[in-house]
């Protein structure tokens, strides 16, 4: 994004551990400590191949949008390399939906952390715990993003430590560490019934738009860093670093897991697998511990999303392509209209949550349900087309792609790939047909959008020709 705006700019008020701390647990999210259980249930023990290739894929979309954002830090990241790359049309379309992603998280999140509190004091609703959680992390967004930056530092740092204590308390219980509480351990992972693969690869890759959906916020940093003092040399630190942070919080802990916790275990998806495993290992207060730890994650997940949406929607404000208010920022260097413009949408989709019936919300949650392969979609070609451009006028690349332009086409091809075998898998044909239905709409928005500026930018040029 061109900052030439007379307007006052985001100020790069984040700290080099704030940037730090949020690439390292940027991946760390409830999807990790509950959600895998649905993803471990549905695919088995191959579900190690399933966040395998999710990490993978993740590192390589990271490697080709960290070669972007150390040759242009921007706030909008990939959205504006998109318009750049593509064409103002994806940059918008992509731009929307990554919006419309994360105002979707912030519900999703608000009653995940209010439930928990609920159970604990079930004096107050769930409702209101989820209206105070959200009001309470908007108003440390309104403030400056230092203190966006030292919430988020807290928190990632908690969950880090809850993970690394997972990790070890598992190893500890696999090499018999634990008398008298004995796990399976290794041999778990071919002794259930139907092996290592019970429901064939084409659950694997079912399970694949569950990891997916677990590993978005990776590319969060790429926004963060352009309010770093040294956003270049941020983004590269974080970029290099994704490789040990999946290998070591997802496979690792999920490897973990499933040999310990048989597959089908019933409790499996309902408890989260991180409970279960501590279940199994008869640690006291399973469930209170992982309730708290889940609860740190929500909370930083849900203080996320409000920042990054809000940071998305004024990059497409200063493109143009939003309302000209969320563009403006405050003496202190925050957005503060799109920050409140996106928590009214979170707020408003909190209240639908309570109030819509079921179906109609789970519709809208279906619509988000591909965005994080969209998002990455759009970043390999935005990636093939500005490496072109850059190679043609014959500028450096300072950090550069792996085996360009072979591993970029893979990457490509296989997200192609993947939609489509999820778009005739009848668990996930809701989800891609939904996020197509609204992603055409979008991209119909913005050519009306774009097809007006042209017009806007016609007719200053014709007076200027007549004078």
């Amino acid at each position: 994004m061109s900052q030439v705006h007379n307007e006052k700019s985001l100020s790069p008020a984040l700290k080099p551990r704030h940037v730090t701390m949020l690439s390292i647990a940027g991946v760390i999210g409830a999807g990790l400590f509950v959600g895998s259980g649905h993803a471990i249930a549905a695919a088995g023990p191959a579900v190690l191949l399933a966040y395998a290739l999710a990490g993978t894929l993740v590192v390589l979309v990271m490697r080709m949008l960290g070669e972007m954002a150390v040759a242009s830090p921007d706030t909008g990241s990939f959205s504006s390399y998109a318009q750049r790359g593509i064409g103002r049309w994806a940059g918008f379309t992509i731009g929307w939906l990554y919006w419309w992603f994360w105002v979707l998280v912030i519900p999703l999140e608000a009653v995940a952390a209010a439930s928990i509190l609920n159970s604990w004091f079930p004096v107050v609703a769930t409702w209101q715990f989820a209206l105070a959680i959200t009001a309470l992390l908007t108003v440390t967004n309104l403030f400056s993003v230092a203190k966006y930056g030292e919430f988020e530092f807290w928190f990632a740092l908690l969950k880090v430590m809850a993970i690394v204590a997972f990790i070890a308390l598992g190893a500890f219980a696999l090499a018999g560490g634990l008398p008298g509480r004995e796990v399976s351990g290794l041999g778990r992972l071919m002794e259930m019934t139907g092996g290592f693969m019970p429901h064939g690869f084409g659950a694997v890759l079912g399970a694949l738009l569950t990891t997916m959906f677990s590993f978005m916020g990776t590319e969060i940093v790429t926004i963060a860093a352009a309010e770093s003092k040294n956003p270049s040399k941020q983004i590269s630190k974080a970029t290099n670093s994704v490789i040990w942070r999946i290998a070591l919080f997802y496979l690792v802990s999920i490897f973990l897991v499933v040999s310990m916790v048989p597959w089908n275990d019933p409790q499996l998806p309902i408890v989260g697998s991180y409970q279960r495993a501590l279940e199994v290992m008869s640690i006291p207060h399973a469930k209170l511990i992982v309730d708290v730890v889940v609860l740190v994650a929500v909370a930083s997940c849900l203080n996320s999303a409000l920042y990054t949406a809000s940071r998305m929607l004024f990059s497409l404000s200063r493109r143009g392509d939003a309302p000209a208010m969320t563009g403006r920022v405050s003496a202190n260097g925050v957005p503060r209209s799109a920050v409140l413009a996106s928590t009214a949408v979170g707020f408003m989709s909190t209240i639908a949550n309570y109030t819509m019936p079921e179906a109609v919300f789970g519709f809208l949650l279906a619509t988000s349900g591909a965005v994080a392969l969209l998002v990455y979609l759009v970043i390999a070609i935005s990636q093939l087309r500005l490496r072109h451009k850059l190679e043609a006028h014959g500028e450096a690349i300072e950090f550069r792609m792996w085996l360009f332009p072979y591993l970029t086409w893979a990457v490509i091809v296989f997200i192609v790939g993947a939609l489509t075998v999820m778009l005739f898998s009848e668990a996930h044909r809701m989800e891609i047909m939904a996020t197509g239905l609204l992603a055409l709409i979008v991209v119909a928005i913005g050519n009306l959008v774009g097809k007006r500026h042209a017009a806007a930018n016609r007719v200053p040029a014709a007076a200027v020709q007549g004078r």
